[in-house]
């Protein structure tokens, strides 16, 4: 059997894969240097449901090396996926897939159009966000003297043990977004903390994002701050072919 780019398929059929891995995950896979070696971590992804970070994760510690030398290759196997542990880098998605919000065509949206379709489809949104979230407040409000400000959306991470707090950005991030985020996990830390919560955590979901102006906007900050991309409708099955295929040029090059 041959796969959608001519070559011989072995592994996990694409139409699987298309359905199970985000765009970010067929960019680490690519880098594996034999099919063999990509079919054994598609497999892997696919069966454990690793992020992307968790792919990478194992593709770094040679995972397929380890496997294919050790006598046990079913210890080294439960070894790597009880050594990951419930980080936030390891839980926050990106990008994050909303296309369950079924968003009516209108010429201009306001954040809180996207806000409202959220609230309006929450059990599909935690879904989406992942295990271990839960809704606490929308809205939520924070005062500074006669000053107000609003998060968006707040959750509570029950494996984290700690919060999260979500702004909605319709456009792309701006350093500005990283700048009130962090204001809002200093004054969650110092106001909303109690025994036994770790320090809250941000995530802005933006329409894109320069991933060199999310480095430089998040260093050095003191809170934990995640930006990540949202889709409101995913790329069709021939787009995201296409996008492979170039992405496979680029590697070649």
């Amino acid at each position: 059997m041959q796969d959608d780019f001519g070559r011989e398929k072995k592994g996990i059929a694409i139409s699987v894969l298309l359905s199970h891995l985000s765009f970010s995950h067929f960019i680490e896979l690519l880098k594996a240097e034999t099919e063999l070696k990509r079919s054994f971590y598609e497999t892997e992804t696919v069966k454990n449901n690793w992020s992307v970070r968790e792919l990478q994760r194992s593709m770094n510690s040679m995972l397929f090396e380890r496997t294919g030398l050790s006598s046990d290759k079913d210890a080294i196997l439960s070894l790597n996926e009880s050594a990951k542990k419930f980080q936030p880098e390891n839980v926050f998605r990106n990008p994050y897939v909303l296309e369950f919000l079924r968003l009516e065509e209108k010429q201009i949206y306001s954040e809180s159009d996207l806000e409202q379709a959220i609230i309006s489809h929450l059990q599909s949104f935690l879904m989406e966000m992942g295990r271990g979230f839960c809704f606490e407040a929308r809205q939520k409000r924070i005062t500074f003297d006669n000053t107000h400000c609003y998060i968006d959306l707040v959750f509570y991470h029950r494996i984290l043990k700690c919060h999260i707090l979500t702004d909605l950005k319709l456009g792309e991030f701006t350093h500005a977004d990283s700048g009130q985020m962090n204001v809002y996990l200093n004054y969650y830390q110092e106001n909303e903390m109690i025994e036994g919560d770790n320090p809250p955590v941000g995530i802005i979901l933006c329409a894109g994002k320069n991933e060199s102006l999310v480095k430089y906007a998040t260093a050095g900050l003191s809170r934990q701050i995640f930006v990540s991309k949202y889709l409101i409708n995913l790329p069709s099955e021939d787009a995201l072919k296409k996008i492979i295929e170039e992405e496979q040029k680029k590697l070649s090059k």
